[in-house]
This record gives structure tokens, C-alpha cells and sequence, in this order.
């Protein structure tokens, strides 16, 4: 299942594992502390050893893998724009990922302002003048790729760490 050297993604969805099975008793939630542990002491570490921009791009994409991943196996199917963004309305609330919000849609020119209230990376943080979301931006980006069959790019352009109150991006296909 797992290697220590390898050059192409081996992820699945079956490395998740049987939650049910191996939690019974404490389930499949985890207080939002314990996951910001995680994934800033993993920010810092990947940081110091790699540095900011770097960091960057493999938290990106990273994100964008999972978002992929996560469409194929938690989104319900549909051909319609509409039906797609309801449903991820409703996984983000339901998983306590955050509030999705559909600002801006322009299915033409497939560019998009997606809103996330509430985000479980960053609302509550001290403000510290920087967009933080870089994973968000990927798993967004894999969200609309594999919705649409077109490769994407997603820039957080407003963040709870940058004074906000919300997490905004901007998504446009390449």
C-alpha cells in the first residue's frame, strides 16, 4: 500500500480505510485543533526544509488530488453546474469543512468566485497579513477539474489570516 520512493501518485480511496471498523467507539470526527496540528506543524516542517514556495506547491498539489478524489467518490453525480455546487454545499457543511458559497459563476468563460465561511483551515486564526489556504486552493481546483473535465487554477484572493472574515477564490480554467 504505501512506498518510501516513488514518482507518480499511488493514492486511493481505500487508504482512507474502514473508519467504522477501526474507530467504533470514538467514530469519524476529530476536534479542529487536532487537524490544524497536523497540517501547520507539516506547514512548518515543509517549510524550513524546502522553503515557502515549494511548500506551496505541493500543499497545492496536494489539494488537488484530494479534491479529485473527493469528487469521485463523495459528489454526486450530475452533468448540471447547479446540482454539482448543492451538493458540495452540502458535503462541506455535513463534514464541517466550511460554508461554500457560489459568489460569481460564469459557466462561458468557466471562471468562478467560490466563498468558504467557517473554513476548517483558517477561520479563527490571528490575522497575520498572509493567505494561509493554499491546500484549499488545490482541492478546489480538483473539485472543478473533475467536475469539468478542464484543468483549473484557484488564487485565494481574501483569507481569515489577512483580515477577512471569509475565504475567498477566484478559479479560472487554464
Amino acid at each position: 500500500m504505501f512506498k518510501d520512493e516513488r514518482n507518480e501518485t499511488t493514492f486511493e480511496w481505500g487508504m482512507i480505510g474502514d473508519i467504522k471498523e477501526g474507530r467504533p467507539n470514538l467514530g469519524s470526527t476529530v476536534n479542529v485543533a487536532v487537524y490544524r496540528l497536523m497540517q501547520f506543524t507539516l506547514r512548518d516542517t515543509m517549510i524550513r526544509t524546502y522553503g515557502v514556495q515549494e511548500t506551496d506547491r505541493l500543499l497545492y498539489r496536494s489539494g488537488e488530488l484530494a479534491g479529485e478524489q473527493f469528487f469521485r467518490h463523495l459528489v454526486e453525480e450530475t452533468a448540471d453546474f447547479q446540482k454539482f455546487i448543492d451538493s458540495l454545499q452540502h458535503l462541506f457543511r455535513d463534514l464541517g469543512i466550511g460554508i461554500l458559497r457560489m459568489e460569481k459563476a460564469d459557466l462561458e468563460k468557466l471562471e468562478f468566485t467560490i466563498v468558504v465561511e467557517e473554513d476548517l483551515d483558517c477561520s479563527g486564526l490571528p490575522v497575520c497579513g498572509e493567505q494561509v489556504c493554499t491546500y484549499d486552493e488545490g482541492f478546489l481546483a480538483g473539485l472543478l477539474s473533475a467536475f469539468t473535465a478542464r484543468s483549473f487554477h484557484v488564487k485565494e484572493v481574501d483569507c481569515w489570516c489577512s483580515g477577512e472574515r471569509v475565504c475567498r477564490f477566484v478559479a479560472r480554467a487554464r
